[in-house]
């Protein structure tokens, strides 16, 4: 990826019945990304460290990656268009004695789940930072 990447931090998450707003950025700038209430009810859930009735989509995710040995290097959010993000979540594996490093496109609360789950760093372009509006806490 030819961009300079600049490493964010996931702040906050906020709650209604009608969506999910992740907190994010650096010190110098804090922006918002919102998405489904169902991501959010999965995350308190995670963080909260409840147990869950039965899998949620993540935790599917979680368990494939676990049984092919693959592991989340990192988030990248790659775009924003007015206020719909996109991302990228990169994935390594080892298969015959060969390191493969794979990009997939994703939904940017996917990527942010993952990563918080499992505690993968989160980065934007700098391109993609100067866009976000920021928030003032």
């Amino acid at each position: 990826m030819g961009f300079e990447l600049i490493p964010i931090q996931f702040n906050k998450i906020m709650q209604s019945q009608n969506y999910t707003v992740f907190i994010l950025g650096t010190d110098e700038k804090q922006f918002a990304i919102y998405t489904s209430p169902h991501v959010g009810q999965n995350l308190q859930m995670h963080l909260a460290e409840q147990i869950k009735p039965r899998p949620y989509t993540y935790d599917l995710i979680n368990s494939l990656f676990n049984g092919l040995d693959i592991s989340i290097l990192q988030v990248v959010i790659t775009d924003v268009q007015d206020t719909l993000y996109f991302a990228r979540l990169f994935v390594e594996q080892e298969l015959d004695g060969k390191l493969r490093i794979l990009e997939i496109d994703a939904r940017p609360s996917d990527c942010l789940t993952l990563a918080l789950e499992n505690d993968i760093p989160i980065f934007c372009t700098r391109e993609v930072f100067e866009k976000t509006i920021p928030i003032d806490e």
